[in-house]
């Protein structure tokens, strides 16, 4: 792969890592990385020379390095916020949740870039807040009710669900919507009696159209680019926080061929890992299957068409069955095995970064596998290239 195909994004993570390693020569980080020491070494001095440009009159370029450097103060703001924000939500992203947070968060931040970062509406954020009273008012409401609804299902050993302590808040001249008692209900974990039912750990879009298992379990590819997996794992990361890994393996020669990083599980999480994919085989995708689990992502409107776009035909294995994709599986096991080595979690999400971007260059140009006669996966698919031309 020539220098000109790395991205500014792998330029920047490649010298970010070298200076993680105080005292590793750059040979030896370059050598993980399955790249030449010498253009690591340029890479490094390049970002030397823009980080500490030198003294004199102000000029279009001192004023085009104040731009970035303000620009990566601001992503630096973004990220700070969003990292926040994905602790304060606790998992649940919902738009009072966003008002909530910049109403906690202004005298840091300012409402108007809470409002960019989080995606919402300054008037929004505003009439919010002037209804505070109301809100306050029908909190205190709620309090009292689920005192009431606790009473209740106390009283029946723990049996009743919402549709009796509905009926029984009724006959005691209390008039309440049942949904406004499931809501309180849930929100408590107050739970009655019921038949077990079988859980569903991946719930695919409602409207989403059925997609075939193609793989069967079959695992195997005759040729690169023919056959890929792709799957979302959790990256544990500072206090009780995490970032999400999506991956696209190609199932001929075990190679990461793309993936993505971010602090949340939208579709584009899916979706840039697919396009990195793409990238990394010079934009041709056309015909390649793609298999996955049945989760939301992969069952989104926009992945379908982000498929359509590339040419990929989609395959899903059956809800709630882990062997159906057990090839992304075991590539996630490993890898978190093998970064984390015995730690639950990484100290930061930059931490969590640097080691699985350092672990999959490794595992592309570096790890061998038993499965590809012992050949790391680049080597095994360079290998393959040039049987299928000889013949």
């Amino acid at each position: 792969m020539g220098t000109y195909k790395y991205s500014a994004e792998f330029r920047a993570d490649a010298v970010a890592l070298y200076r993680s390693s105080p005292g590793r020569p750059v040979a030896s980080v370059a050598a993980d990385l399955g790249i030449n020491h010498e253009t690591l070494r340029q890479w490094i001095k390049a970002a030397e020379k823009t980080e500490h440009p030198g003294t004199g009159a102000a000029s279009e370029k001192d004023a085009e390095i104040a731009r970035l450097r303000k620009q990566v103060r601001e992503l630096e703001q973004e990220r700070e916020i969003l990292r926040r924000a994905a602790k304060y939500f606790g998992g649940r992203d919902q738009l009072v949740s966003r008002f909530q947070f910049v109403e906690d968060h202004h005298r840091a931040f300012g409402v108007k870039r809470l409002c960019q970062v989080l995606e919402v509406s300054r008037s929004g954020f505003y009439r919010w807040r002037e209804a505070a009273p109301a809100r306050v008012e029908r909190e205190r409401a709620d309090r009292m009710l689920t005192e009431r609804i606790k009473e209740i299902h106390t009283e029946s050993d723990g049996t009743y669900g919402s549709p009796r302590i509905t009926a029984e808040l009724r006959d005691a001249t209390c008039p309440v919507n049942h949904k406004r008692v499931e809501r309180l209900m849930r929100e408590h974990g107050i739970v009655g009696v019921h038949l077990r039912k079988k859980i569903r750990t991946t719930v695919p879009e409602p409207e989403a159209a059925p997609v075939p298992d193609l793989l069967q379990r079959d695992f195997t590819a005759t040729a690169p680019n023919t056959k890929y997996v792709g799957d979302i794992t959790y990256l544990p990361v500072g206090d009780g926080q995490f970032l999400y890994l999506a991956t696209v393996l190609d199932l001929h020669s075990k190679r990461l061929a793309g993936w993505s990083i971010a602090d949340h599980m939208r579709t584009e999480l899916v979706t840039d890992a697919l396009r990195a994919a793409a990238a990394t085989r010079g934009g041709d995708l056309a015909g390649a299957v793609f298999h996955t689990d049945n989760g939301a992502q992969y069952c989104s409107k926009d992945f379908a068409k982000v498929c359509r776009e590339l040419g990929v035909t989609r395959s899903r294995g059956a809800v709630g069955t882990s062997a159906d994709n057990a090839a992304a599986e075991a590539f996630n096991a490993s890898l978190k095995r093998e970064t984390l080595q015995g730690a639950k979690r990484w100290p930061g999400a930059r931490a969590a970064r640097l080691a699985v971007f350092r672990w999959i260059n490794r595992y592309n140009t570096w790890r061998r596998h038993s499965a590809l006669d012992h050949m790391t996966p680049i080597a095994y698919e360079q290998r393959s290239v040039t049987l299928a031309t000889a013949a």
